[in-house]
């Protein structure tokens, strides 16, 4: 167990991550130092090949490091077991990914709950949890659609929905504007940071997009899989 106080959501030490590729090896992380506490809301830019996405793959527990530590709420997640890092996904980290990744047979309701029902929330519960996450997400009265009758913004609200509903400590974004055009995706941005504010909601997101990059509070550039700038941003509006 890490020593840390309840503000410090992520600590990454001394990670790497090294890809065999043929003959050659691939560094996509260095010797990561980075920390994360609660509340705040952070951008991971950075040129493809940088190593934003598998920074953030070894932090939602999806990627296990070649060597170095990820401890998620002062728990190192390299010693968990399948069943245990599953559940600490489940419990802990919200996932916002670029291709939306909803259930198409089931309807925007029935995507929003179905982490909580993993979870063994009650019916009652989860119905009354996700009709108010739908209108903080502004899809109020769209509970009954599935994704194919939504548009691109609307899904990936969908997701970000589904993502904070059971208000984990951390919520991760994959290039969440990519696949929508710039109105969307300023819309898309404008409600996570709204989340970011109205639940202290931790975010990380991995980003080419300008526009999540100036208005994130924390701006954290990498390239060639090492962090070479962390800025503080105070006009992130």
């Amino acid at each position: 167990m890490q020593n840390t106080d309840n503000q410090t959501v992520v600590i990454c030490t001394d990670l790497s991550k090294t890809y065999q590729q043929g003959l050659i090896q691939v560094h996509a992380l260095s010797n990561i130092n980075f920390e994360v506490n609660k509340g705040e809301f952070i951008c991971l830019s950075g040129p493809s090949g940088s190593g934003k996405s598998t920074l953030l793959n070894m932090i939602g527990g999806l990627d296990t490091p070649s060597s170095g530590k990820v401890y998620i709420d002062g728990e190192e997640i390299d010693k968990l077991n399948k069943s245990e890092l599953a559940d600490m996904r489940l419990h802990k980290i919200g996932f916002v990914f670029q291709a939306y990744n909803l259930i198409p047979v089931l309807t925007a309701q029935e995507n929003i709950e179905m982490v909580m029902q993993m979870q063994g929330v009650s019916k009652n519960e989860r119905h009354h949890k996700s009709l108010n996450i739908l209108q903080e997400v502004g899809l109020g009265g769209l509970e009954n659609r599935k994704p194919t009758e939504l548009s691109g913004g609307q899904q990936q609200r969908i997701a970000v929905a589904r993502a904070i509903v059971s208000r984990p400590s951390l919520v991760l974004a994959d290039e969440p504007t990519a696949n929508l055009d710039s109105l969307t995706a300023s819309k898309l941005i404008d409600l996570m940071l709204q989340m970011n504010e109205l639940h202290n909601t931790t975010f990380i997101i991995s980003t080419h997009d300008p526009m999540i990059m100036q208005r994130s509070k924390k701006l954290v550039k990498l390239h060639d899989g090492k962090i070479i700038d962390n800025i503080i941003q105070k006009n992130n509006v």
